[in-house]
């Protein structure tokens, strides 16, 4: 976390959807007023891969966001394009996950391969694995099958849990770790959050550079990490999995630049000094007395009773930002 050189102005933002947004079809209190209220360009860029962006952007319609399609990037997308740039692209790839997946390949040019014609089609060069609340069990068999063969293994992203509006669900992550348990190692490579490449592909659509640009997301160890990882500043939101506890446990990979409640009281205009509210500072301060902590080898318990006095004074603030 750095707030050195941070722009006057950021240009734009690329939002997480889940936990933020929406959960599940809900969407998150004071989130779409304030996403309609910003002067800036929004991008929206989603670890979950099972809808196409399309669909994204219907649902963001309907909660009442503008959003055209083509401000919508999925970790679909994200791995499509990993795997298209590499120095020799594969042809055949299998598709494992909900339609997402597949139309990703389709429009990226690949031959799709789907799980149920596996079997009976000519080997696969590369799968590509996402989320899909109706994956089978046999979908993750024909994934590893591939795997053993030779093929080269990209998940869309390793989320382990996935945010709902009737609580937390198994994310793609849980499937990828299936498969891994399977075939005996990880994926080659991850195209979502926090690897940089889903921002990558944000950032090549918005025409912007990582500077220029803010990431929203409530989970520290994708949306925060991918931001920092690709050179980003970051907006953390308590409106998701992790918590305040989280946040000022956090490792400095993991620190975001700035820290809400929620998006409620987002600036019109994304000036540093607009965002870097209370909250930020009284974390940014506990970061550097438990940092300090450590390194005077402080010990177990010591550090527990730094870290309870941290996050009561944090919750203070909080609770005055909250009490709306």
């Amino acid at each position: 976390m750095t707030t050195e050189g941070a722009p006057t102005t950021y240009r734009a933002l690329i939002c997480d959807l889940d936990g933020v947004v929406y959960r599940g079809s809900s969407p998150v209190p004071y989130a779409v007023e304030a996403l309609v209220g910003v002067r800036a360009q929004v991008h929206y860029a989603t670890n979950n891969a099972s809808r196409p962006p399309g669909e994204v952007a219907a649902h963001l319609r309907d909660l009442g966001l503008p959003c055209a399609d083509s401000e919508v990037t999925t970790s679909s997308e994200a791995g499509a394009w990993l795997l298209s740039r590499g120095s020799a692209p594969p042809q055949r790839v299998l598709a494992v996950g909900g339609p997402g997946v597949a139309l990703a390949l389709e429009r990226a040019g690949f031959t799709v391969v789907l799980p149920r014609d596996a079997q009976h089609t000519p080997a696969v060069d590369a799968v590509l694995q996402g989320y899909g609340r109706d994956v089978t069990a046999a979908d993750l068999a024909e994934a590893a099958y591939a795997v053993q063969a030779g093929a080269c293994w990209v998940a869309t992203n390793t989320d382990s849990t996935l945010p709902t509006d009737r609580g937390v669900a198994p994310g793609g992550g849980s499937l990828v770790s299936a498969v891994a348990g399977a075939v005996g190692r990880g994926p080659d490579a991850v195209a979502g959050k926090p690897h940089p490449t889903i921002y990558e592909l944000a950032l090549e659509r918005l025409s912007l550079t990582a500077g220029e640009v803010l990431a929203i997301g409530d989970r520290l160890e994708t949306d925060i990490e991918g931001a920092l990882a690709t050179g980003m500043a970051s907006l953390f939101v308590l409106t998701g999995v992790d918590s305040l506890e989280d946040v000022l446990r956090a490792e400095p990979r993991m620190r975001p630049t700035y820290i809400r409640a929620d998006l409620a009281d987002l600036a019109t205009q994304l000036t540093h000094e607009a965002l870097d509210g209370p909250l930020t500072g009284v974390v940014r301060r506990a970061w550097g007395q438990l940092d300090d902590a450590r390194a005077a080898g402080a010990s177990s318990a010591q550090f527990e009773t730094a870290l309870t006095q941290a996050i009561e004074a944090a919750r203070r603030v909080l609770d005055g930002d909250t009490a709306r």
